[in-house]
């Protein structure tokens, strides 16, 4: 076969190598290829029908996304937190600071599962100094909790706790921060230990982590978050400034 044989060839094997990727439905974990992958494997064939792509949707905050709770969990964690941490005159409360998002983004990782504690027996009664001694994880003694809430609530109001008054949900946070409510595996009292403290931290964390939006809670504390100097601030007087979070570090 000449060279020039061999080159018509070559070209006629790409074409149909093309022509079959195009036509056969050729499909990559299940759906046909397209967008950027097709546009790969066609190259810029004139017969290719120009498609308009979809504009992207821009989001203010992508840390408001569920990773780990139900609709139904995070909307009592939302109402509970609120409750622990309200909005007042000094300022937003946890619904505002999405502390709900912070503790559901926590669950989903290490701190949920228990990664890097000892949660194997045998099991004893611990000393108030020790800790928590039990066999639950965070994920769990939250599903049982948030559970327990939610069928006081129906029990004792014949309603979702997220649907009570403020004062009924605080009637209903105060059963468990006394320890008057029969959990699974802990005392209610535990349990609101660690959903308050959850809270807390929400408020007053990162917002690389999900809560502290707009870092209002660091403003209610004149807190100013990770600065790179203050050498340039230093005063006698106390210098309210704006904080920085984290990711201000990619600001300068």
């Amino acid at each position: 076969m000449s060279t020039k044989d061999e080159k018509n060839s070559l070209l006629d094997k790409r074409s149909s190598r093309r022509n079959f990727l195009k036509n056969s439905g050729l499909t990559v974990g299940g759906l046909i290829a397209g967008g950027a992958l097709g546009s790969l494997l066609v190259e810029n064939d004139a017969s290719t029908t120009d498609v308009q792509s979809e504009p992207h949707k821009t989001f203010e905050n992508p840390n408001v996304a569920l990773m780990y709770f139900t609709p139904e969990q995070y909307r009592i964690t939302e109402a509970a937190t609120e409750r622990i941490f309200p909005k007042d005159h000094n300022g937003p409360g946890a619904k505002e600071l999405l502390v709900a998002y912070y503790i559901d983004h926590q669950l989903a990782g290490g701190w949920g599962t228990g990664t890097k504690e000892y949660t194997s027996g045998p099991f004893y009664p611990g000393e108030s100094t020790q800790g928590y001694q039990g066999r639950l994880n965070r994920q769990q003694i939250f599903e049982i909790g948030l559970k327990a809430i939610q069928d006081l609530s129906v029990k004792t109001y014949d309603n979702r706790f997220e649907k009570l008054s403020e004062e009924e949900q605080d009637a209903i946070l105060t059963e468990f921060a006394e320890g008057k409510v029969e959990l699974i595996g802990m005392k209610s009292d535990y349990f609101f230990g660690v959903l308050r403290s959850a809270t807390l931290e929400g408020a007053y964390a990162d917002p690389l982590y999900g809560g502290n939006a707009n870092m209002e809670g660091w403003k209610m504390k004149n807190f100013p978050g990770h600065q790179m100097s203050f050498l340039n601030i230093i005063e006698d007087e106390f210098k309210v400034i704006e904080p920085a979070a984290l990711n201000s570090q990619h600001s300068h």
